[in-house]
């Protein structure tokens, strides 16, 4: 019998203001339910969190990693990095690796953008990542969408640059193939779809490609008791849109499959692998 593939889950460790969608609204802290959950089904995960999430809610931070999940890094205060430039995003990335080290008790190895905004414009921002320490990044989504998203990129772990003899990998959120294109899965995505499908997108990249897929999520998609503020209908559709069932969902996800965190599940990325340098 084979072996059971373990997934990894990803989550973005963000209250439900700093959303796109509501980027105006302030609210209350939602970030206490998920641990529990992937307690209750032993499920790992790695959780991408804001230097300001950290600063404001360090026990909260040390209790993840306590409990025996990856802590990275989300940026600072979900700023998209196309709005940074090269010296702010570094300032950026920097101020918020030190925060979440710092609630953390532990390094920082990986990088995920907010609202995946690492673009084709930005070609500068992997190499700001590498000086800044970090050995991987998780923010390229293979997807066609409005906003985001690398339709024709890798869908599974794969060196983005090389630096003195030193890979950086790329993470890229999980897809499926269906009709020949990449199916999303996570997210607002996660909660749109009907939960058979994605446990058929699930099953059939773990089943017919015998690979991990890199599912992710924000703990305010467990809230739907959340503020409901004025804003436009395709913005409210994104938002609230299967709120109501999400955590039932996720709870059926976990007694499935299996997660752990990346680092886990991809050894590629646990330590930094040294290659031999290329010659002159």
């Amino acid at each position: 019998m084979p072996e059971r593939i373990v997934n990894a889950l990803t989550v973005d460790v963000e209250e439900y203001y700093h959303g796109y969608d509501f980027e105006a609204a302030l609210g209350a802290d939602g970030l206490h339910r998920l641990p529990n959950l992937l307690d209750a089904h032993r499920a790992r995960g790695t959780f991408f969190t804001l230097g300001v999430v950290a600063q404001r809610h360090p026990r909260l931070v040390r209790e993840i990693v306590e409990r025996g999940h990856e802590i990275a890094s989300h940026g600072w205060d979900h700023t998209p990095v196309f709005r940074l430039g090269p010296a702010g995003f570094r300032a950026d990335a920097r101020r918020a690796k030190h925060a979440v080290e710092q609630a953390a008790g532990r390094l920082v190895r990986g990088y995920r953008a907010p609202n995946y905004s690492i673009r084709r414009d930005t070609p500068w921002a992997f190499s700001v990542l590498v000086e800044e320490g970090f050995v991987y990044d998780s923010s390229m989504y293979p997807v066609v969408h409005d906003r985001y998203g690398f339709p024709d990129a890798p869908r599974f772990p794969h060196v983005a640059r090389q630096v003195d003899g030193i890979d950086f990998w790329e993470v890229p959120v999980g897809t499926a193939r269906f009709a020949g294109v990449n199916l999303p899965l996570g997210g607002g995505f996660f909660r749109l779809f009907p939960a058979a499908l994605v446990h058929g997108a699930l099953t059939s990249v773990n089943a017919r490609e015998g690979r991990p897929v890199v599912f992710y999520m924000h703990p305010w998609e467990l809230d739907p008791g959340q503020p409901r503020p004025a804003m436009t209908l395709p913005q409210r559709f994104r938002h609230y849109t299967g709120l109501a069932t999400a955590e039932r969902k996720l709870a059926g996800l976990l007694a499935t499959f299996a997660f752990g965190s990346i680092e886990a599940v991809f050894e590629e990325v646990r330590p930094a692998r040294r290659v031999a340098a290329r010659a002159s």
